[in-house]
């Protein structure tokens, strides 16, 4: 009778053990959150945040809760380095990030030697494109995205574009540099002064800017994080007052209005997601990201949270043992915030632009 009752304590124990809470899975972040451009960073590991903790709630994967490790990259090689290793070491399932080309330099071959997946909102450097690796990004290339700012460039009459780009992230810039001169070439017209500066706090911004007005350009296009941007925004209406001015994608964060003010108003720049699109999906994304981070959601935002929806949806599907890699390709398309997400054997995949100008303090696009 003992032993039976002991059978029975025992068989009731394993239950209650098998009832309770299901480990967690792993997922790693890696991204700038506390460097000059870090709003890039923080916007991004908001809309991942927001995914899973909405994913979450819907009942994770069969009772299984996603558990997000976040790291600083700082936007310094060897701290990239030491946060990819620390999630290796974490043994998370996939990696959402970095940011920037520079870090992604550093971080992908670290992950790649660990056979963890990887998938990067933002990166649009050509140095990415067309290999069969552990990574895939959410963003267009910079060929895209530069060779379309040539077209709308001269599309308003201006031949004569002068640069300035950031060497921090120089994987991205010169990247995306040579893609804007062979497109602006490709239609008659001039690339103009190339300007290239180290961005820092004691960076001479006015010396920058005169130097791109050497040769005395109809137009000038700044390469940087939305805080460089509002300073050579500054110098340039100082000195040329009258001349349109430009920014790549990569500033195109809610921190360039509050950061450039009325410096800013007229300035072209491309996003990758339509700010004003008035779909149900859409809008409660928007008013959620508000409510749970008292911010509006940028465009590093929406690509972080689109490559969330990837990485879940993936975990979601996949059979047992299959690599996420294959079941991130095998289960696509993904039904992101405002696009499907599709994704060819190399990982790259293709995303609308809309192109914006600042007026009134907010971003106003334009056709």
């Amino acid at each position: 009778m003992n032993r039976y009752r002991l059978l029975l304590a025992t068989a009731f124990i394993t239950l209650l053990a098998g009832c309770g809470p299901q480990a967690p899975i792993p997922i790693g972040f890696i991204g700038g959150l506390s460097e000059r451009n870090s709003d890039t960073g923080q916007a991004g590991q908001n809309g991942v945040i927001l995914a899973i903790e909405q994913f979450n709630r819907a009942g994770g994967i069969n009772g299984h809760m996603i558990e997000l490790i976040s790291r600083d990259d700082a936007q310094d090689q060897a701290t990239a380095a030491r946060a990819a290793n620390e999630l290796v070491e974490a043994r998370v399932a996939a990696v959402i990030g970095p940011f920037t080309s520079s870090m992604a330099e550093v971080v992908v071959p670290i992950t790649g030697k660990a056979s963890i997946f990887q998938i990067s909102p933002t990166i649009s450097s050509m140095r990415f494109y067309g290999k069969d690796d552990n990574l895939f990004r959410i963003n267009r290339t910079a060929r895209d995205n530069a060779t379309d700012y040539a077209r709308v460039l001269y599309s308003r009459g201006l031949r004569q574009t002068a640069v300035a780009y950031d060497t921090r992230n120089r994987n991205f810039s010169e990247s995306w540099l040579a893609e804007f001169r062979a497109a602006v070439e490709a239609q008659g017209a001039e690339a103009g002064e190339a300007i290239a500066y180290e961005s820092s706090a004691d960076t001479d911004f006015a010396q920058v800017v005169g130097a791109m007005l050497k040769n005395k350009p109809d137009s000038l296009l700044f390469i940087a994080g939305a805080l460089d941007v509002a300073r050579l925004a500054q110098q340039a209406r100082k000195q040329a007052p009258r001349l349109p001015i430009a920014a790549s994608e990569w500033a195109a964060t809610e921190q360039l209005i509050d950061l450039g003010g009325d410096v800013v108003e007229g300035l072209l720049i491309a996003q990758n997601f339509n700010r004003d699109d008035p779909s149900p999906r859409f809008r409660d994304f928007s008013e959620a990201y508000y409510k749970r981070f008292q911010r509006t959601p940028g465009y590093s935002s929406v690509s972080a949270y689109d490559a969330a929806i990837v990485v879940l949806s993936a975990l979601k599907q996949r059979h047992e043992g299959e690599p996420i890699k294959t079941a991130v390709l095998k289960y696509g398309p993904y039904d992101g915030l405002q696009q499907q997400i599709s994704f060819d054997a190399n990982g790259d995949t293709m995303r609308k632009v809309f192109f914006t100008e600042i007026h009134d303090g907010r971003y106003v696009r334009v056709k």
